[in-house]
């Protein structure tokens, strides 16, 4: 099974769309050899992750919960908190959200790399392997 690398830019792209669509790419769902069972996903590069948009009033009000399992041990960060420590995250927490909750969906977010900036060390693989880049949007009609 050969696997492709995907580069997908998410400078100023809201933040579920592209998600759904890096998920997509993770299971595999875009190829015609797809079975739910078998990890057949690509592997895909998210760069600009810290110029992500939302919409609305998203960045101020949504939050994230994790709890250490403890009383008491409920722990909250708002949008605007994690994308001023850790911008990537928010690109990771969203993508995880839509794989499937056992291994296959551990396994194939570990296809997925998320960086910061525009520049990542996967130049290698994308020269050997030929990368695509994800579409900018769902459809782009003409008429």
């Amino acid at each position: 099974m050969q696997r492709a690398w995907h580069v997908v830019d998410v400078a100023d792209r809201p933040l579920g769309r592209v998600a759904t669509q890096i998920a997509t790419l993770l299971r595999g769902k875009h190829k015609p050899a797809y079975t739910p069972a078998l990890d057949v996903g690509d592997y895909v590069i998210v760069i600009n992750a810290e110029r992500v948009a939302v919409t609305g009033k998203k960045r101020e009000q949504k939050m994230y919960y994790s709890h250490s399992g403890y009383p008491g041990g409920l722990r909250t960060m708002a949008f605007k908190d994690l994308m001023a420590r850790y911008p990537e995250r928010a690109v990771e927490k969203a993508v995880k959200g839509m794989l499937p909750k056992n291994r296959i969906g551990d396994r194939q977010f570990t296809h997925l790399r998320v960086y910061v900036g525009p520049d990542h060390p996967h130049a290698g693989q994308i020269a050997a392997n030929g990368a695509l880049e994800a579409p900018a949007s769902g459809s782009e009609s003409s008429s």
